[in-house]
């Protein structure tokens, strides 16, 4: 039977803190509705201090960036974006058009086709979030949407000059510099300036994920991204060091961002929460990460690794990290989580930033019922019918006059016995 070593905040709590954040946002979304840009340009003023004469990078205002990146910074991104475009391209391999004859003269089929259109969040702040400008546009630009435009938010007033270069590799059409609300806002809604898109993708703050939740039907979206969660599932085989280096290296993202150990050795997890304290006395980064471990930090020791992977799918976490010794049992049980990070050899930095799978993934449980963003976001998925004989159309019609009339749908019935007469053997009848 598990138990825990440690709570994190009650589901009470959590829900009283996104309740403020949605009303924020339906506000600012109506005032962008009303306003536009002036709206954006209030919006940056307060938010950022940022007004420039436009939000969207000029070509020479590019260009002038590119020039001025060192070049072992273009060839990281390069190598990051390498891989990122590789296994996307496997992926797209993957989906493939078909038709097929599913009785005879009745052919069925399916086509895979881009959006058109996709606007891209790219989070800045604190930690500018560069990987991500590779995660959705060049993954955009691989499943073949035409238009991909993208924003990021100044930092301390200033314009982020890497995050744009990774942008402008990555193969963005347009990029602006906005952030939040008003960002997600302007690319969904449209002002006069900036032309609304199809779909809206990218990680971000609370705000950010509210305002793509209330932005969905009028636009796509990939998935509710919130809070970074990392899970660490352990045994007597896992390193205590390990563990608490791969919790708060994912803790530093926000002051919510909930971690958890699971184990199977109670002594590694004890371990690991006295490694957890001691690295928080030097990590730059200790006045985020020890908050978000304080209050949405949680250790649940398990009997083994069945009892394991009930509780690891009963909390569906974002990222999965197997430090045990046989980490392909949990590859063939495990069936919530939104990226695995199967041994010791790798970890979630290495999904976050280069190893080519995508960073923009399911949390807050949603990994029940979803994966995370991948070329096949961007495609629909789509069918065509065309029925090539009379005679099948007459019989197809029959069944489906029906099948209509079962349902009390008299004029599906009619559209299926219109065939019938027109088409039909008149000496059946």
């Amino acid at each position: 039977m598990s138990y825990k070593l440690k709570h994190g905040k009650s589901q009470e709590e959590i829900k009283q803190s996104d309740e403020k954040v949605s009303q924020i946002v339906s506000d600012t979304i109506k005032t962008i509705e009303a306003e536009g840009d002036k709206a954006l340009r209030d919006l940056s003023v307060k938010f950022d201090n940022w007004s420039p004469e436009s939000f969207k990078l000029s070509d020479e205002e590019i260009e002038k960036i590119v020039n001025d990146i060192p070049q072992q910074v273009k060839d990281d991104i390069a190598f990051a974006q390498n891989n990122i475009q590789r296994f996307a391209e496997a992926q797209k391999a993957s989906l493939q058009d078909f038709e097929t004859e599913n009785s005879p003269g009745v052919i069925l089929g399916q086509k895979n086709i881009p959006v058109d259109s996709v606007g891209c969040y790219i989070p800045g702040g604190r930690y500018p979030m560069i990987a991500s400008s590779h995660m959705s546009i060049l993954t955009a630009k691989v499943a073949g949407v035409k238009r991909v435009i993208a924003c990021t938010p100044p930092i301390d007033g200033k314009i982020p000059e890497t995050t744009v270069y990774a942008m402008y590799k990555a193969g963005a059409d347009e990029i602006y510099i906005l952030g939040g609300i008003q960002a997600m806002g302007a690319m969904a809604i449209g002002t006069e300036t900036i032309d609304s898109v199809d779909m809206i993708v990218g990680p971000g703050n609370a705000f950010v994920a509210e305002t793509k939740r209330q932005l969905f039907g009028r636009v796509g979206i990939d998935l509710l991204a919130g809070p970074t969660e990392t899970l660490v599932i352990a045994d007597e085989t896992s390193e205590p060091e390990m563990i608490a280096t791969d919790i708060l290296g994912q803790g530093e993202h926000g002051p919510t961002s909930p971690g958890a150990i699971i184990s199977t050795s109670e002594a590694i997890a004890e371990a690991a929460l006295k490694e957890i304290e001691r690295q928080l006395q030097t990590l730059s980064t200790a006045d985020i990460a020890s908050e978000s471990w304080e209050n949405y930090g949680q250790v649940i020791i398990v009997k083994d690794e069945a009892e394991a992977v009930i509780e690891a799918n009963k909390l569906a976490f974002e990222h999965v990290e197997v430090l045990t010794k046989e980490p392909d049992y949990f590859l063939n049980h495990l069936t919530n989580y939104g990226a695995l990070f199967l041994g010791p050899e790798t970890n979630v930095a290495y999904g976050d930033k280069v190893i080519g799978t995508n960073h923009t993934l399911p949390t807050k449980k949603a990994a029940r019922y979803t994966g995370g963003l991948w070329v096949g976001k961007f495609i629909k998925t789509v069918t065509y019918q065309r029925i090539t004989s009379e005679e099948q159309s007459a019989a197809m019609g029959e069944y489906a006059a029906r099948l209509c009339g079962y349902e009390n749908f008299a004029g599906h019935a009619e559209q299926a016995l219109l065939r019938v007469r027109k088409y039909g053997d008149k000496g059946n009848k």
